[in-house]
């Protein structure tokens, strides 16, 4: 039983894509570079290559502590204390805009934050089919999968394929929810806490916290 839940019934309005703004001047060097962002990021990083400026393995370490360590751990401190403090856990779930906000987390793509809760009955998957619309104040910056046209797809079509190639398999009668951020709402998922844990602390539930668990494309590590 999958369903989509979310803005995937409203997304026209709430749709943004940051395009490329071209010169008429044919003298302008950017002027060769391609509309797209990434398209372009990717372009000026060649250049600066090639020129000497920057360092790839540099650049790609820069990105994994900010798109695997300093982003996600803002987002599991957050499913960790809703873990461990129920109230904590209803607030969030009700708004959480101010609830992560208080804790310091907030700022520009995160400006609208909605929690999720996977339960045995229903799993959740967050996708921007429109664009890469991501929570960067709790998660960092996005994955390339995420961005990818396949996932973006992929997600709304068949979510129980994708998250077989997460290596996630749900029992039959676990619903799939499928929510699709926008440029005004992002999504924050609350996986399910792992069997065991209970006693640990808020820093040790937290080692137990993905990334991936939090857009719903994995699980929580058991500890």
């Amino acid at each position: 039983m999958d369903n989509y839940g979310g803005s995937l019934l409203d997304n026209g309005a709430g749709a943004a894509h940051c395009l490329g703004m071209p010169h008429d001047d044919p003298d302008h060097p950017h002027e060769l570079l391609p509309p797209d962002p990434a398209l372009r990021v990717k372009a000026l990083e060649t250049i600066l290559t090639k020129k000497g400026l920057v360092d790839p393995a540099a650049l790609d370490e820069i990105i994994d502590i900010y798109e695997n360590k300093i982003g996600p751990r803002n987002g599991a401190h957050v499913v960790a204390k809703a873990w461990n403090d129920p109230a904590f856990m209803a607030a969030l779930l009700e708004d959480a805009t101010p609830v992560v906000a208080d804790l310091g987390y907030y700022g520009r793509q995160g400006e609208h934050m909605v929690a999720v809760e996977n339960t045995d009955a229903v799993h959740n998957m967050v996708v921007c089919t429109l664009c890469s619309c991501y929570p960067w104040p709790l998660l960092g910056i996005p994955p390339t999968w995420y961005k990818s046209d396949a996932y973006r797809a992929r997600a709304v079509r068949e979510p129980r394929a994708v998250l077989a190639d997460f290596d996630v398999t749900l029992p039959d009668e676990t619903a799939v929810r499928v929510w699709d951020s926008t440029a005004e709402v992002r999504y924050l998922v609350i996986p399910q806490r792992p069997d065991g844990t209970e006693g640990l602390s808020v820093d040790e539930l937290m080692a137990l916290v993905t990334r991936d668990s939090m857009i719903g494309t994995g699980l929580a590590r058991t500890p």
